[in-house]
């Protein structure tokens, strides 16, 4: 999105993406626009609205057929929102060539970066198929040659995890860290973002499409989780520190 900037530039996503987008002119959240309804109650106003951009670029929608209908004629571009199965590069590589932004492309989150010498790790994914055993983490971190914090979400059941809702402010705090431990989970890629050495632990997703990226970035990756051992996450901080 960043590389599709011009003078003036809005982001439409959903409201916890949007601290993220600090290069946009404006955000606003899908539902407050009224977009994820177009198809069902058309709105004239909003419809005014999106002809009012010179272009849209458009990863909402793009297999709906009916949302497709409802905004013939105005100036959208719509890009696929998830690879391919058989896609041969990795997903933010996909993602840029849709756009023309060149490529390899490793994502970056500009925060201010310090070492404050503890570790985090966020023992949580999207679904459970993702995650290391979480007794795993909590050998991992005792053995540990520094102090660990913990992150979790706010419907995640951690206590005294650190939990902060917007992803900007959590990334400027991952950026703090000397290093970081996941699972494959927008936090670890947020981590990697930032420049925080970062130990990704990947399962059944394919690390080759969808890895965190960057210099610091290391990644282990077994299909079966379980055959990750503590050894091999702390074997793995030479790589990274």
């Amino acid at each position: 999105m960043q590389s599709l900037k011009a003078d003036y530039v809005e982001v439409w996503a959903a409201s916890p993406n949007l601290p993220l987008a600090r290069f946009a002119h404006r955000t606003r959240s899908i539902a407050s626009t009224g977009l994820d309804m177009l198809e069902f109650q058309p709105s004239a106003k909003l419809l005014a609205e999106l002809r009012s951009f010179d272009s849209i670029v458009s990863w909402y929608g793009a297999n709906r057929p009916e949302f497709r209908a409802a905004v013939e004629g105005l100036l959208f571009q719509f890009h696929t929102a998830v690879p391919p199965e058989d896609c041969p590069m990795h997903a933010a590589n996909y993602y840029a060539s849709q756009v023309g932004c060149p490529i390899p492309v490793i994502p970056r989150i500009d925060c201010p970066r310090s070492d404050a010498g503890f570790a985090v790790i966020q023992p949580f994914a999207s679904s459970p198929k993702k995650c290391w055993p979480l007794n795993r983490f909590q050998d991992l971190a005792q053995r540990l040659p520094m102090p660990v914090r913990w992150c979790a979400g706010p419907e995640e059941d951690l206590p005294a995890a650190v939990r902060i809702a917007d992803l900007y402010e959590l990334a400027c705090w991952l950026a703090t860290a000397r290093l970081y431990i996941g699972n494959d989970s927008g936090i670890t890629h947020l981590a990697a973002a930032v420049g925080t050495p970062t130990i990704a632990i990947f399962g059944p997703t394919d690390p080759r499409i969808w890895a965190p990226r960057g210099p610091q970035v290391h990644v282990i990756a077994k299909p079966a989780l379980t055959d990750i051992t503590v050894d091999e996450v702390l074997d793995s901080l030479r790589h990274v520190l």
